[in-house]
């Protein structure tokens, strides 16, 4: 009795790359980033919890040129993870859901994603 070779099924190195995919996988990146995220806004909560000496240490961290990058990634994190749930909630409707159409909403989460994010810090950081 001769065993068959079992069909393998399709690898990363047959498929084609498309923004697609790599929205759908930067989704779930922004989605386990805002986790850690939450953290850093918890910490700054039991700071202000714990008195003006330990707040002011925390806010001397964010506040840091290090401080202010992680924020702003979290704030894009934030941002881009809400977009590309907007994207899914019109794909719910079955809408924008042909070849094409797929692609320019994709693109649309990443550029609005970017955009709002340095409104925010425009508006709300730059500007205080």
């Amino acid at each position: 009795m001769s065993v068959r070779a079992r069909p393998t099924s399709p690898h990363l190195q047959i498929y084609r790359w498309t923004v697609t995919m790599t929205m759908s996988i930067l989704h779930r990146m922004t989605g386990i980033a805002n986790y850690a995220g939450m953290a850093l806004l918890a910490l700054w909560l039991v700071a202000a919890a714990a008195g003006q000496e330990t707040l002011t240490q925390v806010n001397y961290i964010y506040g840091s040129w290090f401080g202010q990058l992680v924020l702003f990634g979290f704030t894009w994190s934030l941002v881009h993870h809400m977009c590309g749930g907007l994207r899914h909630f019109v794909w719910d409707f079955a809408v924008m859901m042909e070849p094409g159409q797929r692609e320019t909403m994709a693109w649309a989460t990443l550029v609005a994603s970017v955009i709002i994010t340095l409104l925010i810090w425009t508006l709300f950081v730059w500007m205080a």
